[in-house]
């Protein structure tokens, strides 16, 4: 199919984009790589009467870095963060679940923002962002402001933003002393839907237990979950293979997993739980890789 007639508009600043936002409203939707919007135009699920371009405004094509964290903006594709030496040193996470979204021309055009604004349930960018503890700056008529993560997904293809206002840029914070991450997901296909995917992140503290545990599951119904038993569970825990796999029965048990053509909910959480189990093998075996190689460095 073809999607509906719209009009085309291309501003070269942020100001300009947020004018026209102002101007159509409800009528506008902005266009930055289209990899989700442009499918479901053709398929007149979406049916906007004007088209706001961004990838005319290079204020919105870049890649900070703060003392805390790491500025991205809407225009900026997804490969261009995946191999961006910044990410890669200090948000290692997000760039391993960018490895998973479709395949490399996808990622070519598609941006973080756009995947993140989208808010498909079986995505990998809104759990990154959960699990990581993102901050959403949306800009409007009415101002800027910083929303977490958490709040701003409200369900499939659903967000806080409202008409007027747009997803300016995301902002990830850097990676912690003691922290690593994993993500793991499982679908039907290569680069296809995921039935179900993992984010992770373990704080450790000096003795080598989790001070601290972040969990987020896609699969559910509506947003990315938070398995809050079972990382209460894990907290103040050496994480060997008896929390490991009593951890993964918790969240088996504990999330709230959708059914479709693809799986049944009890398969998904069942999946789910799996994957976190693996997902704390790799988080382990990476620390104590560390702890090797700090103790090799301080005999030398």
């Amino acid at each position: 199919m073809k999607p509906a007639k719209f009009d085309f508009r291309a501003p070269g600043t942020l100001e300009a984009v947020l004018e026209d936002l102002a101007t159509y409203g409800e009528d506008a939707r902005i266009l930055a790589g289209g990899q989700s919007l442009v499918p479901l135009m053709n398929l007149r699920m979406f049916q906007p009467e004007v088209l706001i371009s961004i990838n005319a405004c290079p204020d919105l094509a870049i890649v900070q870095e703060t003392d805390r964290e790491i500025v991205i903006g809407a225009a900026v594709r997804q490969w261009d963060v995946e191999t961006h030496p910044v990410v890669r040193e200090h948000c290692p996470l997000l760039v391993q679940a960018l490895k998973f979204v479709g395949g490399r021309s996808n990622r070519n055009r598609g941006t973080v923002c756009g995947s993140l604004a989208h808010s498909d349930t079986l995505a990998e960018l809104p759990i990154v962002a959960v699990v990581l503890g993102a901050q959403m700056v949306v800009n409007g008529s009415r101002g800027r402001r910083a929303v977490a993560a958490e709040d701003f997904f409200l369900g499939p293809l659903e967000t806080c933003i409202q008409p007027d206002e747009m997803l300016e840029c995301v902002t990830f914070p850097k990676r912690g002393a003691g922290e690593f991450g994993h993500f793991s997901e499982l679908g039907i296909r290569n680069h296809g839907f995921a039935v179900s995917g993992v984010g992770v992140t373990v704080r450790f503290d000096d003795r080598a237990t989790c001070a601290d545990i972040r969990i987020a599951v896609m699969g559910g119904h509506d947003v990315a979950q938070r398995p809050s038993a079972t990382e209460q569970f894990l907290k103040g825990r050496a994480l060997d293979d008896t929390a490991v796999e009593e951890a993964g029965r918790l969240m088996m048990a504990e999330v709230e997993m959708a059914a479709d053509i693809h799986a049944d909910s009890d398969y998904r959480a069942s999946l789910a739980g799996t994957l976190l189990t693996r997902s704390l093998a790799v988080i382990t075996q990476s620390k104590a890789a560390e702890g090797k190689s700090e103790a090799g460095g301080a005999l030398q």
